[in-house]
């Protein structure tokens, strides 16, 4: 199997996803009071009892049928939080459960008390850096919670799955992440643990571009091809290991950067609704949920590499006030666009294609502003190119969760439009 990562820069994108995880299963259900391990239950992934039943065997029916599944997430949720569920009366916790519950809890109260007194320390130590400043939303909160990442948070992969569909990724496109991330857990000696009992979260490494690009049939476009195989995945490491059961799937999690990623989960309950999901295209409209999942960036690795791709030119040297180029019919936001402001500012520089002579990348290093309007999907890549650029990114998105907006504050160093506002720049 290829391994498409070589340099030491791309631990940041490992960095992100492990905090985002860890997030996720920290502060989970803190407010209600219940931990994600009461979900223990004597039904296998399989169960046909109340909201946990399978999607029936159709891909079309799974995705025609939102209105169910708004319904279905509502049961779910009071299932969750409601003290007298059936789900208390599962399974009692064993002994090991026990200490993953206190350390996590003794986790929390770290967290907590970084926010409440900065000055506080750990018998941790990062000497290499300490953030500040108003990009974070609260950097003693992230600085403690990064410490404490880095020394109890444990990933366990399954290695069933082939890997052209499976521990493999493409790390030269659009869905780079996707790939790299998938790589790097494959060779990582610090997060990634090979006994699944001491493991904090199970990691489900299939590759839902390696999935479309090997199964999906561009002709027929049947869909159902990545319901069979993700299905099929769930059953075999379900069947296997007692670690999906217990949870019902809430400490596993996926991670894809396809358009198509959401509806991966879709054809599996208990995957979409109570496992973590890690999205590029993290879109609250097709039920990303962000009290769970957790959004990542879309970065297009054209080399594979993620070096290199910083320099910019100074502010005062800058002459384009506002920037874009691309496919000005790629979805209804980029349409309004058009209409209200390509050819009428002369500062405002709006192509669906780059005259001849015209760079990109020298286009972003020359703007002030680098307009990132959402296309057909919400995850575009331009949001964090202008940031590479040191050009302020405009954002004009609707249903967008940004990525790891639970530790940045995006409104610090970016510019919000909504859709709303086009007509009145």
């Amino acid at each position: 199997m290829r391994i498409c990562i070589r340099k030491h820069s791309s631990l940041i994108l490992l960095a992100v996803v492990a905090i985002a995880v860890a997030s996720a299963i920290v502060l989970a259900k803190v407010s209600k009071g219940l931990s994600w391990f009461y979900l223990a239950s004597p039904w296998n992934w399989a169960s046909s009892f109340g909201p946990f039943s399978s999607l029936p065997y159709s891909s079309d029916h799974a995705i025609d049928k939102r209105k169910q599944k708004e319904k279905e997430f509502i049961n779910l949720e009071m299932i969750f939080h409601n003290n007298d569920s059936v789900l208390k009366r599962g399974k009692p916790r064993d002994e090991r459960l026990e200490k993953v519950e206190a350390s996590l809890a003794r986790a929390r109260a770290l967290i907590r008390e970084a926010i409440l007194n900065p000055n506080s320390t750990l018998d941790l130590q990062d000497l290499d850096y300490v953030p500040q400043g108003n990009i974070y939303r609260n950097a003693h909160a992230f600085h403690r919670s990064h410490l404490l990442m880095e020394k109890m948070f444990k990933i366990f992969v399954y290695e069933e799955g082939v890997p052209r569909l499976y521990h493999y990724g493409t790390c030269k496109n659009i869905y780079s992440m996707e790939g790299l991330f998938i790589s790097m857990m494959e060779q990582d000696k610090k997060n990634r643990i090979l006994n699944p009992d001491k493991a904090l979260v199970y990691f489900l490494s299939f590759s839902v571009v390696m999935i479309l690009e090997h199964l999906f049939d561009p002709i027929i476009r049947d869909k159902a091809v990545m319901e069979r195989t993700v299905v099929d995945y769930v059953r075999i490491i379900s069947h296997k290991y007692p670690y999906w059961n217990r949870s019902i799937g809430v400490d596993h999690f996926m991670l894809s950067c396809h358009d198509w990623g959401p509806l991966a989960t879709w054809y599996l309950k208990e995957l979409y609704y109570n496992a973590i999901q890690v999205l590029c295209n993290a879109n609250t409209s097709e039920y990303f949920n962000p009290k769970k999942d957790a959004s990542l960036p879309e970065i297009n690795l054209k080399t594979g590499e993620t070096v290199n791709l910083t320099g910019s030119l100074p502010p005062s040297n800058r002459s384009v006030l506002a920037f874009f180029a691309g496919n000005l019919y790629h979805g209804k936001i980029r349409a309004v666009q058009l209409k209200h402001w390509k050819g009428k500012d002369k500062d405002v520089q709006i192509y669906e294609r780059l005259p001849q002579g015209l760079l990109y990348d020298d286009m972003m290093k020359k703007s002030k502003y680098c307009l990132c309007p959402s296309g057909h999907e919400v995850a575009i890549p331009r949001i964090v190119e202008p940031i590479y650029a040191e050009c302020v990114p405009v954002l004009i998105s609707q249903h967008y969760i940004l990525p790891v907006s639970d530790v940045l504050n995006w409104d610090s160093f970016s510019v919000q439009v909504p859709v709303s506002e086009i007509p009145n720049l």
